[in-house]
């Protein structure tokens, strides 16, 4: 029973697995035949598509081709009419230059004409300039043989004759122009400097170049030389001024190179006097006080200087030097306060003139920088502030003018000019500054030594405080003319030779004597 049961079921899965391979073989078979229909399709499709793209190129292609010829048949056209515009250009061209050649062949057989005219006539030139020469030689030598001189002298002479001639002429056109150009320059220099001056009235000073300070008594001059002389020799060292204590009653004179040392001992010796403590320690503390003091002053007097003038952007250092200058003095004239003046006068003319005035102040208040530190380095004061002023950031214009405000260099610029022009007119006005005897004496000595050497001058006299020169010259030597180019020639002179504010009026006087004496 049970093989049975085994075998039956052996059967029945056989059966099934049977039954469903054929049914899994028709299912792929069905697969396979619907693929096949399927694929069948998508050739077919395309197929179908494929003769639609191709008979749509082809309608493309044909229509391509029709407006291709098109645009083909129209720029031949163009290219036609092109060439026909050209053809009748090339054929009006070919006929002018025929027209030109026949032009040109007729010219050349009248150039030739002329020509064969022209060498007939320069043979008979020819001929006339060999007879011309041979008649000048008989006049020359006629002439040589009546005036009894030579072509070469004759020449010489002819030369000589000419350039006197020239001379007087041009002695003449200079002398008017000079006095055309002197009234026009006179007439604005005056009202430019009349309008600086009037716009600008400073202060006369008159300053010592020695300080001196009032005591309450005598007895003061013991205590401030101390026991031993200690008090005076600690006063020395700390300032480094010398104290002159002499019989002068009731002072004590302070002597000393550096302006600044010498007002802090000035001020050090009146605190000391009014404080009674006059001892070595006491001193020095006094003078470290009074020289913080008078630092201050120094940035304060220039800080105010530049606020008066309207001038803005100067370097800390150089408002320093600048303030040190209000303790220095030049022909007792305070430097800082001449400063001031010149950086006025400087603008006053700049606006005049239409330049730029706060440039101009800026430079006359900083034209004199080097007389802070003349006493502390060697060289000219003006070429000194020039490195001040460069070191600490000052444009080219502004060190230039600094630098040939006496003409240690070229001036090369109107700023430079009008420096001159202010630094002059500052210090040459009445009681700006005084002279030493010594050197006003050799002023007027050296303007009359200059003028003396000159050629036909008799005598010359310095007048007006060395302001004008008048020169006597001998008549028979020196022509009217000739007195214009020697004025000219002096005035060249004087200014290459000497150093002076402001100007020098040079007087050339040429007069004629008759004298005659009756008698019975």
């Amino acid at each position: 029973m049970n093989e049975y049961t085994i075998s039956m079921s052996l059967l029945g899965f056989v059966v099934g697995f049977g039954v469903a391979y054929w049914a899994k073989g028709r299912l792929y078979a069905q697969k396979i035949r619907m693929a096949e229909e399927e694929s069948a399709n998508i050739i077919n499709d395309a197929y179908r598509r494929s003769e639609t793209i191709i008979k749509e190129a082809k309608v493309e292609a044909k229509d391509r081709l029709y407006k291709m010829k098109g645009q083909f048949d129209a720029d031949t056209m163009e290219t036609r009419t092109e060439l026909k515009r050209v053809e009748k250009r090339l054929m009006q061209k070919e006929e002018n230059l025929e027209k030109k050649h026949e032009k040109n062949e007729q010219r050349s057989q009248e150039i030739f004409q002329k020509e064969k005219l022209y060498n007939k006539k320069l043979g008979e030139i020819e001929k006339n300039e060999r007879k011309l020469n041979e008649m000048m030689d008989e006049q020359k030598k006629l002439l040589e043989r009546i005036s009894g001189m030579t072509v070469d002298q004759a020449k010489e002479h002819l030369i000589k004759a000419m350039e006197n001639e020239a001379r007087y002429e041009g002695a003449k056109l200079i002398k008017r122009i000079e006095m055309e150009t002197q009234e026009e320059a006179d007439k604005k220099s005056k009202k430019i400097i009349a309008t600086a001056i009037q716009r600008y009235a400073g202060e006369y000073v008159a300053e010592h170049t020695v300080s001196v300070v009032q005591l309450p008594n005598d007895d003061m001059k013991g205590r401030i030389i101390g026991r031993e002389g200690r008090n005076i020799r600690a006063l020395e060292a700390a300032t480094g001024i010398d104290l002159i204590i002499d019989d002068t009653p009731e002072a004590v004179i302070l002597s000393g190179y550096n302006p600044i040392r010498r007002e802090v001992a000035r001020i050090s010796l009146n605190q000391l006097i009014s404080d009674g403590r006059i001892h070595p320690a006491r001193i020095e503390d006094i003078v470290k006080k009074v020289e913080s003091e008078v630092d201050d002053a120094i940035r304060e007097a220039g800080e105010q200087a530049a606020f008066d003038l309207g001038v803005h952007g100067i370097h800390a250092e150089l408002i320093k030097y600048v303030g040190r200058l209000k303790f220095r003095t030049s022909y007792a004239q305070n430097v800082l306060k001449h400063s001031i003046e010149v950086g006025f006068l400087c603008g006053i003319m700049a606006s005049e003139l239409g330049l730029n005035i706060k440039q101009a102040k800026r430079v006359g208040l900083l034209h004199d920088l080097g007389k802070a530190i003349d006493h502390e380095v060697e060289g000219p004061h003006a070429l000194t502030g020039s490195k001040l002023a460069k070191r600490y950031g000052e444009s080219y214009k502004v060190v230039h003018a600094i630098a040939a405000h006496h003409e240690d260099i070229p001036p090369a610029s109107v700023l430079a000019l009008l420096v001159q022009a202010a630094d002059g007119l500052s210090g040459a006005r009445p009681g700006a500054r005084r002279e030493m005897l010594e050197s006003y004496i050799k002023r007027l000595e050296d303007l009359e030594t200059i003028c003396n050497s000159f050629k036909g001058v008799a005598s010359s006299y310095a007048i007006q405080a060395g302001r004008e020169v008048r020169i006597m010259v001998e008549s028979a030597i020196i022509t009217d003319e000739e007195a214009v180019l020697l004025n000219r020639d002096i005035t060249k002179k004087i200014e290459e030779s000497l150093t002076f504010p402001g100007q020098i009026k040079v007087t050339v006087i040429r007069e004629t004597r008759s004298v005659g004496y009756a008698s019975k």
